[in-house]
Formats: C-alpha cells, structure tokens, sequence
C-alpha cells in the first residue's frame, strides 16, 4: 500500500495486523478508518506496510482463527516489526508470548477489551486479564490519546514509557449550514450500549415538549439485540418520527449527516479519543458529550479558551438532558458554542500528524535491543 513514486529504506517495514473487517463499508467504525488511514498514511512517513486482515470473531476468536494468527507470526523473519490491532492482539496473549522475543511487537488499543458495554462481569474480567498478559509480553503500546495511555498504564502496570500517543487526525471539511432553530441532533456511533444511544433517547424524551430531531447513524454492535430494543423505547416514549434510526453511513452520505447537523450527540460511557468529535469540530458544529476518557483530549477548547461544546458527567441522565434543554432552550448559548466549534476547528491536526507520531514509536521500537521489555 506504498504511493507511486515514495522510496522507502528497506529496514523500515512494519507488518500490520487488523481484524477482518476493516474495508467493510458497513462497519465504518473509528477503528476502522484509524487502521485504513495508517495504511495509507504511514508510507508517506517513511514505513512500507504490509496490511494482513486475519479472520475470527475477535476479541473472542475460535482455535482456528489463533491458529491462523499463529501461523503468519511464525512466518515471519527474525526481527521483524509488527504492528497488531489491540482487538485481535489483546485476546490472545498466548500466541503473542512466544513470539515476542523473536520479533519487535507493538499493539495499537483503540478500546481496552473491558469497556466494551453489555459484556456479563466474567466476560470482562477474562477479556481485561488476557490484555494484561498481552501488554506485558509485547515491547511496545499504542493509545490513542493521552487519556488512553495514562489509563493503560496504570490499570495494567506498564511502565509509561512503553506507551505511546498516537491520537487520530481529522480531514478538513466544509462549514455544515445546518438547520434553523439548532434542532437537528446528530448521533454517529455503532449501535451499542457502550455508545448510550439508549441514554440519549430516554434524555430526549424530556425535551419532547422542544422541536427537534435526532438522526442515529451507525451500525449494529456486538449485542445484535440492542438496535431493536432502542427502536421498542422510541416508539415507547411517542418519538418514533422524531428519531431517524439511519443505519451506517460513509463518504457522501456520511457527509450529508454532518452538513445538515446543528449538534452532535455522544453518550458514550467510555471512549479513549472519539474521533466523531473532531469529525464534526472540522465542520463548526459543536459538541454535547459525556465526559469520559479522551472525549475532552477531543473536544480541546478554541483559542480564547472557550469549550466548543457542552461536556456532562457519565452515568447523570439528568445531565445529559439538562444541556440538552439548555442547548435547545437558549439561542445564546448555541451561537456562542457554535463559534467556539469554529475556531476549534481551525486548530484540528490532520492525519499527517497520527503517521508522524506512529512512526517515532515504530522507530523507537525499530532501534530498541530485543531483549528489552
């Protein structure tokens, strides 16, 4: 996946391992786009990458997909670099363990196994175990804020030096015109409880006496339920027509989304960064969120030092639907935060600036003695 025309010193290649499913346009997930773009963007850095998307059902893969993941680690030459997404690579400490002294491993966790929602506690006391086991055994830790990073350090005991920033950029887009009176809501996320679409139905059912309408644009998650349970509560509450449950959307229909949005809506109950934020920062339109994790790494403040958006405790519907009614309530407040999105926006890093940093810790990693852990 190298541009025409880019040299590249041999010694500068990195081996990129992802779960299946990254080009697949139904699943236009943050992690996703973030393993697409470093594709694309780590060559212009000066690393040839070499992609392989493994299959199984990760984080939670079946004998053949360890096998299959085994076997192309043992295929590769001694010393070799490789970069694991932290879905596939935190599940299975035990094919990573007896390779990590042979080759240079690096993992890139975009979500710690354990925070994904719905999961029964056993599940995610397995799932967070085997990630410890995971990080200790490979040289190398990717996180993608700084939020990210100082919560995997500690929660897992590594020391802070192993584990590196690298946080998502955002494309430049045009100002989204939205619509009259700041009611048009905006939620891009899967449709998983993590995401708490549920949460910021129930908050909208106490603005109902407000005009708006919300768009829920994102897939099914893990929990292949829930999406039908959210779609029973709307109709429950009497907003079945005022919330658009649009499906995934990318490219041009994605961006029609944001073009027609005054808000955007996140009831996240954990995100390490929430690249939909900048998403929509690069288009003016501010933010209402929980405030967990990197979201406020995300949302940054614009150069006077006003927040672009409105940030509400996890866990406090009240909260949630309290700025909500303010945002809808008050034509001050939005003119206000929307030209705070504004001058955020001309502060957003692009991409360019995730390769960079990926790049200074695969060459870290590239230069350190193999014996060093």
């Amino acid at each position: 996946m190298t541009r025409a025309g880019t040299t590249v010193p041999a010694a500068r290649v990195v081996h990129l391992v992802l779960p299946a499913g990254v080009d697949d346009p139904a699943r236009p997930s943050g992690g996703n786009t973030y393993d697409r773009r470093i594709c694309r963007d780590l060559p212009t850095a000066g690393w040839q990458v070499h992609p392989y998307a493994v299959p199984g059902s990760w984080p939670q893969p079946d004998a053949a997909a360890r096998t299959e993941l085994a076997r192309r680690l043992a295929a590769l030459p001694d010393g070799a670099l490789v970069l694991l997404d932290g879905l596939v690579a935190c599940a299975v400490p035990e094919v990573l363990a007896p390779e990590a002294e042979r080759l240079r491993l690096a993992v890139l966790v975009h979500l710690p196994l354990g925070d994904e929602a719905g999961l029964d506690p056993g599940t995610a006391a397995e799932l967070d175990a085997r990630e410890r086991r995971a990080l200790h055994a490979v040289a190398t830790v990717v996180a993608t804020s700084a939020a990210a990073a100082r919560r995997i350090a500690g929660h897992h005991g590594l020391a802070p030096e192993r584990v590196h920033i690298a946080r998502p950029g955002a494309d430049p887009a045009p100002l989204a015109p939205g619509a009259d009176g700041g009611g048009s809501l905006l939620c891009v996320a899967s449709l998983t409880p993590r995401k708490g679409q549920h949460r910021l139905i129930e908050a909208l059912s106490t603005v109902a006496d407000l005009p708006w309408t919300c768009a829920l644009v994102g897939g099914p998650g893990h929990d292949p339920h829930y999406p039908g349970q959210l779609r029973y509560r709307a109709t429950e509450l009497g907003l079945a027509d005022r919330i658009d449950f649009a499906g995934p959307r990318a490219g041009a229909e994605l961006a029609a989304r944001y073009a027609a949005a005054d808000l955007l809506v996140l009831a996240s109950s954990a995100e390490t960064y929430g690249m939909v934020v900048t998403e929509a920062l690069a288009r003016g339109i501010p933010v209402l969120a929980t405030a967990v994790d990197g979201v406020p790494e995300a949302l940054g403040r614009a150069p006077d030092g006003s927040l672009p958006g409105l940030l509400v405790p996890a866990g406090r519907p009240e909260a949630l639907a309290g700025a909500l009614r303010d945002w809808l309530g008050d034509p001050l407040l939005r003119h206000r935060l929307k030209e705070a999105a504004r001058g955020r926006r001309a502060m957003l890093e692009g991409w360019e600036m995730t390769s960079h940093s990926l790049a200074e810790a695969l060459e870290r990693l590239r230069h350190e003695p193999r014996s060093a852990r």
